[in-house]
């Protein structure tokens, strides 16, 4: 279960960041910046994937309301402008700078500190698992991830993006074949290229 060492052994203000998104064919990747309150942090906080739908809604609604929140994305064009690592760490350095106070530092999951990140920063492997603010962040950047699937899931039906939420299911690549490429697909990505590039 995550805890709160790193954050008391760093001090100060410390932020939580994770991202969410790497993996699907469509959408944006999204990052999310969280600072709990040491003296007031919810109850149950955990790997987004550890928690039920349920849970991590309720836990959504208690961060919103009780921790300093931000959310950063990188878009379909950046991913494939860059690449999805380098538009995850874009995403990331969003959430950060977008905190109502810049924290004095800030852990990240994973084992890369974003390039244009000018804070102290320290990675932390499977951190969604080890660190409150990290697995606080890993839950705003879920929710509001699915939410947006959801909602471009019915602009563009047929790929069950609202269960799927982008990522390379069965029937989501199924509807690439025989619905083609939307604007929200990303180019770059293997799967949406090659059906690309069968067509012409």
């Amino acid at each position: 279960m995550p805890d709160f060492s790193f954050e008391l052994e760093i001090g100060g203000r410390v932020a939580g960041v994770d991202e969410v998104g790497r993996g699907p064919l469509a959408g944006p990747v999204l990052a999310a910046a969280v600072v709990l309150n040491p003296d007031d942090i919810p109850d149950g906080l955990n790997d987004s994937k550890a928690l039920s739908a349920k849970r991590r809604a309720a836990l959504y609604a208690e961060l919103m309301a009780r921790a300093d929140v931000s959310v950063g994305s990188a878009s379909v064009a950046e991913i494939d402008e860059h690449n999805i690592l380098r538009a995850s760490h874009i995403a990331m350095v969003r959430a950060i700078a977008g905190l109502s106070v810049q924290p004095d530092h800030v852990l990240i999951d994973g084992n890369m500190i974003p390039r244009g990140l000018n804070l102290a920063a320290t990675t932390v492997i499977k951190g969604d698992a080890r660190s409150l603010s990290i697995a606080a962040a890993s839950i705003v950047a879920k929710i509001r991830r699915d939410a947006l699937m959801v909602d471009l899931a019915q602009q563009h039906p047929g790929y069950g993006w609202e269960t799927n939420m982008g990522y390379p299911s069965k029937s989501h690549k199924e509807a690439l074949q025989n619905i083609g490429v939307t604007p929200h697909h990303r180019r770059s990505f293997k799967p949406v290229h090659n059906i690309l590039y069968q067509e012409k």
